[in-house]
C-alpha cells in the first residue's frame, strides 16, 4: 500500500528506529517485511542506476557523543527512475556501517552497476539499508528495467500479497497475490521477475506478464 507523504527524517534518527527495529534475541541480525519490486519502487523516494567509485566510513552526526558509524558511497549516477522532485543528480550514498542496523556492502571501484532504491532525508541527503531493494542491473529481467520508466509507477494503486501458505485469496480487486515464495522458496523469483501487477480501467488489478503496452505519454521514453 502507497505510504502517506511525510517529512524525511536524519539519518541519525533513521539509525536509532532500526536500531529499535531489531527483532528481540537476534542482536546481530537485519529483519525486512517481504516487498515485491514494484512495490519496492512505489514506496522509495528514489530509484537510480548507478556505480559505486568510492566508499568511506564517516561519522552519522555531528555530536561528538553518538558512537554510530556510517558508510558513504560516492557514486556515479548513470540514470535516475524516481526522485526527481527531490534531488537532480545524487553523488553520495549512505548506508549503516553496522550489518546489524542493515548496513549495505556494494562493490566499489568496480565496472559492476545496481539499481538502488532509498530515502530522501530532510537534509537532501539518500539513505539505503537492505531493506530496500537493491540489485545488481545486470540480474534484472527485461521487464523490470522496462518497468521501471514507467509500469511499476503506473501502478502504485495496486497492492501485492506475499502467499506463504495454501491457501491463499486476495481480499480486495486491486490485490495480486505474489506466490514466488510458496512455489520457488525464494523471493525474487520468477513472478517478481517477469510480472507487474496492473491495474485496470475498472480500478482491479492483476497480474501482466510479457512486454506490455506503453500510455501514449510514455511512447517516447528511451529503453533503459
Amino acid at each position: 500500500m502507497p505510504r502517506s507523504p511525510r517529512t524525511a527524517p536524519s539519518w541519525a534518527l533513521l539509525l536509532r528506529l532500526l536500531a529499535l527495529l531489531r527483532p528481540p534475541g537476534m542482536g546481530e541480525a537485519c529483519s525486512c517485511a517481504p516487498a515485491h519490486p514494484q512495490q519496492h519502487v512505489c514506496h522509495s523516494a528514489l530509484a537510480i542506476r548507478a556505480k559505486i567509485s568510492s566508499e568511506k566510513v564517516v561519522p552519522a552526526s555531528a555530536d561528538p557523543a553518538d558512537t554510530q558509524k556510517m558508510i558513504r558511497y560516492e557514486i556515479k549516477q548513470i540514470k535516475m527512475f524516481k526522485g526527481f522532485e527531490k534531488v537532480k543528480d545524487v553523488q553520495y550514498i549512505y548506508t549503516p556501517f553496522d550489518s546489524s542496523l542493515c548496513g549495505v556492502k556494494l562493490e566499489a571501484n568496480s565496472q559492476k552497476q545496481y539499481l538502488l532504491t532509498g530515502q530522501v532525508l530532510s537534509d537532501g541527503k539518500v539513505f539505503i539499508h537492505l531493506c530496500n531493494y537493491i540489485e545488481p542491473w545486470e540480474n534484472l529481467s527485461f521487464l523490470q528495467r522496462e518497468s521501471l520508466n514507467h509500469h511499476y509507477h503506473l501502478n502504485c494503486g495496486c497492492q501485492i500479497t506475499t502467499c506463504y501458505t495454501v491457501p491463499c485469496t486476495i481480499s480486495a480487486p486491486n490485490e495480486c497475490l505474489w506466490t514466488d515464495w510458496l512455489l520457488e522458496r525464494k523471493l525474487y523469483g520468477y513472478q517478481a521477475q517477469h510480472y507487474v501487477c496492473m491495474k485496470h480501467v475498472d480500478g482491479t488489478c492483476s497480474w501482466y506478464q510479457g512486454r506490455l503496452p506503453l500510455r501514449k505519454e510514455f511512447v517516447d521514453i528511451i529503453q533503459p
